[in-house]
């Protein structure tokens, strides 16, 4: 059995990042460029899907963590295609994404990095998508299903953390930052299942939604503690050399700005609303240097190839 694709695993944490990207730039109001990076998120998706399709035999187990990544992707591609008005789409790529995380749940989880957390973000992007369409359609199940799948996501957080070396956070090539990303995708999916509620859904009584605001502001708060300390990490022991993990770090600076953004929405805070867009603008900043990184390290592979393959004859 071969080791796990890179391609696949390339374009699904490509089309995560991005999707969040979108994400992020449709609750700033910034709509043409949201609709431009959800373009680019949907090719990725396509790409990493065909990957993974071509390796199905025998082979899902090594696959898991591109997997997951794929079944977080589909569910914030729905969110993003929900924000366009695309309510059969979304309500398809929930379903489709529903299906591949009950299949993949109980997958074995790949060692003690930071993939160990992918399980929380698949189940947390479900939430997400459940919580948007819930609010778009005015879909009481849906929204109570996204909070149960809330609280799932915060208990595989727990299980994922008390297996993870903290050593990763000296040693690892990007993917630790899903300590982060994970935090803040769950403050995220809080903000959209507190969101949900309105005039034509009484979801939540005051205690309950005391809790959940109160849950989904620890969340936000631990995330950029997190974000802060994971960047201080990189100065100490920095990566100089590109990893296609190293958009585990891409995700987690992106969603932690949505995350913001969204928690100021559903608490009606206008100065967070303005730290979040800052966040944000730092995370495209973010996410266009390791577009830049990425193709950079890929122009040189292909340059040292022909070299190589003069080395071996």
């Amino acid at each position: 059995m071969s080791g796990p694709s890179p391609f696949a695993a390339w374009w699904a944490t490509y089309a995560l990042a991005t999707g969040i990207v979108s994400a992020g730039l449709d609750s700033a109001g910034y709509a043409i460029p949201s609709r431009i990076a959800l373009a680019l998120a949907c090719a990725a998706w396509l790409a990493a899907a065909a990957g993974l399709v071509q390796r199905t035999h025998g082979e899902w187990r090594v696959e898991t963590p591109a997997a997951l990544t794929t079944v977080a992707a589909t569910a914030i591609l729905g969110t993003g295609f929900s924000a366009a008005g695309q309510q059969p789409v979304a309500e398809a790529l929930l379903a489709l994404a529903m299906v591949l995380w009950a299949v993949l749940l109980t997958a074995e989880a790949e060692g003690r990095r930071g993939t160990v957390f992918l399980r929380c973000v698949a189940t947390q992007g479900l939430a997400v998508l459940g919580a948007t369409l819930a609010a778009a359609d005015a879909v009481a199940w849906l929204a109570h299903a996204a909070l149960v799948l809330f609280w799932l996501g915060l208990a595989l957080y727990c299980f994922a953390l008390f297996r993870f070396q903290p050593r990763q956070v000296e040693e690892g090539r990007g993917d630790h930052w899903l300590a982060a990303g994970a935090l803040a995708v769950s403050a995220l999916a809080g903000a959209k299942v507190l969101g949900a509620d309105s005039a034509r859904l009484y979801l939540w009584n005051e205690e309950n939604a005391d809790t959940l605001r109160t849950t989904t502001v620890t969340l936000l708060v631990l995330a950029l503690i997190a974000c802060v300390a994971l960047f201080l990490a990189e100065l100490f022991w920095p990566r100089h050399h590109y990893d296609v993990r190293r958009w585990a770090t891409v995700f987690a600076a992106v969603v932690t700005a949505a995350a913001t953004l969204a928690v100021a929405a559903a608490l009606d805070v206008p100065w967070l609303e303005v730290a979040g867009e800052v966040l944000l603008w730092i995370a495209v900043a973010v996410w266009l240097g390791c577009t830049t990184w990425a193709l950079a390290s890929a122009r040189a592979g292909t340059r040292r190839l022909p070299v190589r393959s003069r080395a071996r004859r």
